[in-house]
């Protein structure tokens, strides 16, 4: 008599469920792929040091005498020379590699904060601003480029949830509460808190090792043809320049809260907005991963522009100030945490892998150059007219963006690892 076998139903049965067993798996395991807990670990204490000085520096340099436009010029020159530094990080990973650019970039990032207590005058607090900067640069770009070099793109959504949850995560919690602290118990204590990016610098030597032994050699040389570049540039300026447009009203309204309200509202108007950027940063990414990124694009774009708008109704004469500007500053948060998951996905999405090192730079190019462009305009045009009219304005100029949010790409097939 024959051996009996299981039938090909049983078998395929049992297939459909290992398969299913690994997806499961993944999508719990992209916390603990190798090399992804010493990157959040990294990220989120540099970007702790990024959140308690984002408010407070501003509001450091108004006690050294300067109006609205020189508050805002704080975060404008702090996002420059991080811009400025961005273009050089891919040249320095290649020449250096990945251990000695992080350790250089989060030093720069933290050994400055507590230099503030020096003086308050705008050029010290301008010149410390600048050198923050270029270590925020390197933290940005080497940050979001390994998220694509850790993880394939199946689960990248999930990945890119995961890393903006470690940058989010500070952010909700030491953003709103810095300038309180910075009142109660004095700047000092928010400066000493400015220096955890050096903290960070343990885990990023574990992640550079990693990264090292796993493959790719960042930025080479044989991939940066001006052909390939402008093509590549060419794909990438839609989801750019939706990023570019959502952190601009990130930014402004990051910077200016403090100078909108006093108090408790202050703490409350920034959790609003680190809270909805935080979950919307996770919980966008698994719905990324199952209906793509393009189509979730225009929704957050005009979500941003609704927020904008209750800000700037906030602030006018008569009006209910604080419960307008939470819904607004909700409203902007939901939009900046899910836009900077979605528009980074985009990006990778459409550029060949090789080039992940330069989507991740043009991306963080356009993040710090919208949030700091939101500073200065808003900053100038309230020292010149009103917040209100700052507000609006830059709802008008997140609604241009529209177009890049609506317009099509070609699929592209992934890129084998």
């Amino acid at each position: 008599m024959p051996k009996t076998t299981p039938s090909t139903t049983d078998a395929s049965d049992g297939e459909r469920r290992r398969a299913h067993g690994r997806r499961g798996d993944d999508a719990r395991s992209v916390w603990r792929s190798p090399g992804m807990p010493a990157l959040l670990a990294t990220t989120a204490l540099g970007f702790a040091g990024y959140a308690v000085l984002l408010p407070v520096a501003p509001l450091w340099a108004v006690e050294g005498g300067v109006d609205a436009a020189g508050a805002g010029l704080v975060t404008g020159i702090f996002m420059f020379c991080t811009v400025l530094g961005q273009l050089f990080v891919p040249a320095a990973l290649h020449r250096f590699g990945w251990g000695a650019v992080l350790v250089v970039g989060l030093t720069l990032l933290g050994a400055p904060s507590l230099l503030h207590l020096v003086s308050a005058e705008l050029l010290p607090v301008l010149a410390i601003a600048a050198v923050r900067g270029a270590g925020f640069a390197v933290l940005t770009v080497a940050g979001s480029s390994a998220v694509a070099e850790l993880v394939e793109p199946a689960r990248r959504g999930r990945a890119i949830g995961a890393f903006g949850l470690a940058i989010a995560g500070p952010q909700l919690v030491l953003l709103p509460m810095a300038p309180l602290v910075a009142e109660i118990v004095g700047y000092w204590a928010v400066f000493l808190a400015g220096a955890l990016p050096l903290i960070a610098i343990i885990p990023a030597v574990r992640l550079a090792r990693h990264l090292h032994a796993s493959h790719h050699d960042p930025g080479a040389p044989e991939h940066a043809a001006a052909a390939n570049r402008f093509g590549a540039l060419r794909a990438l300026a839609p989801p750019v320049g939706v990023l570019l447009g959502v952190t601009l009203a990130g930014g402004a309204l990051l910077t200016f809260v403090p100078q909108l309200v006093d108090g408790a509202a202050v703490m409350a108007a920034l959790v609003f907005v680190t809270a909805t950027a935080a979950a919307a940063r996770w919980l966008v990414g698994g719905l990324a991963d199952r209906v793509g990124t393009h189509r979730l694009l225009w929704p957050f774009v005009l979500a941003t522009v609704a927020g904008l708008l209750l800000v700037a109704w906030s602030v006018s004469p008569g009006a209910p100030t604080t419960p307008l500007l939470l819904a607004g500053a909700a409203l902007v948060g939901l939009s900046y945490g899910a836009l900077q998951n979605l528009t980074l996905g985009e990006a990778f999405a459409v550029v060949p892998r090789r080039d992940s090192v330069f989507a991740s730079t043009v991306w963080n190019i356009g993040f710090d150059t919208g949030t700091g462009i939101g500073a200065v305009v808003v900053g100038a045009l309230a020292a010149g007219l009103s917040f209100q009219v700052a507000f609006i304005a830059a709802a008008a100029i997140v609604l241009v963006t529209v177009p890049l949010a609506l317009m099509r790409r070609p699929a592209r097939p992934a890129t084998p690892r």
